[in-house]
């Protein structure tokens, strides 16, 4: 059910402020998306793009990957949709995305046609819309963060730019999926796999560990994007895991072992499953929107087992900014992100693993519980400048 209160307390205070202008400025920018949901496969978001829902919903992106939100059948979510109150006439939410247009679009429309609270979106890449907030400081239009992983919203938190959630929507996801603080939430799971091609790869040959792939019984068998974000953040992972000096080690060897570069896991799953590569490092729900398309496309996910960092479970996650105008509204954002019809959305439509309780997972996943990711702190997975240069030094950047 739909986390009502920030909703229901949204409404009844607009009555009385709706005569009274919320500022929330349109930005533009300059980033370029290299991010996980950048892909080619799932559309890529118009750099620095702004995109203004009203209070009516706008028609949803026109690819097949952006398929219809869920329609809102929650009582809770219709009765605080539509209550005697109404939403004010005021400036919209400002939400800096790095979440993908073709993705999470069709959602942002629907917490409009549930709440009737205009959004404002300006997406982009995760971390530069990150560093944008921070260039921008108390002046930042932004009201809340929604990103692809959340070592960015841990930069925000290690800087004090995220307010404390209320409890009611931390309450609804596991502790290893929000901040230790309650700075930010995660709203959905993305594992990471070894994607295989399972016409040329036997279940003797999957590895063990995600190091082992510089042996050389995966040279020039295994594809990796080391410009994409959920690329580098689960090396940002192996850092904290491992430590820069053996995962500077693994880096070079992989380069040695002539891995073949891609541009994104979109690219990767599409080699994998053609045989021009056997392995691939990607996120696990890329390979479900080719399965869906043709089921007998010859590919699985293999999750690594024992804690393996190549297991890691990072999040797509959201926190308020301190300096926003409009707190009731960023709760409701907030609210709906973790309502049972947005995490539905979450794993019928993008097949990312839902972290609402109760909310199954697409039934060709394992189990959230049953992944053996590694024990680690996701704000913990900030340093981003630090893994780009470990990057740069070792090999597998320009």
């Amino acid at each position: 059910m739909l986390p009502v209160a920030p909703l229901r307390k949204f409404l009844a205070r607009t009555a009385a402020v709706a005569l009274l202008a919320i500022v929330a400025s349109a930005c533009g920018g300059d980033s370029t998306e290299t991010g996980a949901d950048a892909d080619v496969g799932a559309g890529d978001a118009a750099a620095g793009a702004d995109t203004t829902t009203g209070p009516a919903p706008t028609e949803a992106a026109t690819t097949a990957a952006a398929t219809e939100a869920p329609e809102p059948t929650d009582e809770g979510a219709t009765a605080a949709a539509t209550d005697d109150a109404t939403a004010a006439d005021g400036e919209p939410l400002t939400v800096y995305s790095g979440r993908n247009e073709e993705l999470v679009g069709p959602l942002l429309d629907e917490f409009t046609a549930a709440t009737g609270i205009g959004v404002e979106i300006r997406y982009g890449d995760t971390a530069e819309l990150a560093a944008t907030i921070l260039e921008e400081g108390e002046s930042s239009p932004a009201d809340v963060y929604f990103a692809q992983d959340a070592g960015a919203l841990g930069a925000l938190r290690a800087e004090g730019r995220l307010t404390e959630l209320a409890p009611e929507q931390l309450d609804r996801v596991e502790d290893r999926f929000q901040a230790t603080d309650g700075t930010w939430v995660g709203v959905s799971g993305r594992a990471r796999t070894i994607v295989y091609n399972t016409a040329e790869v036997t279940d003797e040959e999957l590895p063990n560990s995600v190091l082992e792939l510089t042996d050389d019984t995966y040279a020039g068998r295994v594809g990796w994007a080391p410009t994409n974000g959920s690329f580098q953040a689960f090396v940002t992972a192996m850092r904290a895991e491992l430590g820069d000096d053996e995962t500077a080690t693994w880096v070079e060897g992989m380069v040695a072992n002539d891995v073949s570069v891609y541009e994104n896991n979109t690219a990767i799953v599409e080699a994998v499953g053609r045989g021009e590569i056997a392995f691939g490092l990607v996120n696990h729900y890329y390979l479900y929107r080719f399965l869906d398309e043709d089921p007998s496309f010859p590919a699985a996910n293999g999750f690594l087992p024992g804690g393996d960092v190549g297991a890691l479970v990072n999040v797509a996650g959201a926190g308020v900014l301190t300096t926003t105008d409009q707190p009731e509204e960023a709760e409701a954002f907030i609210a709906y992100l973790l309502s049972d019809e947005s995490q539905e959305y979450f794993s019928t439509k993008t097949f990312e693993y839902p972290l609402v309780t109760g909310i199954p997972a697409d039934d060709r996943l394992p189990a959230l519980g049953e992944i053996e990711t590694p024990d680690l702190d996701l704000s913990d997975l900030d340093d981003l400048q630090g893994t780009l240069e470990l990057l740069r030094e070792s090999g597998a950047l320009t």
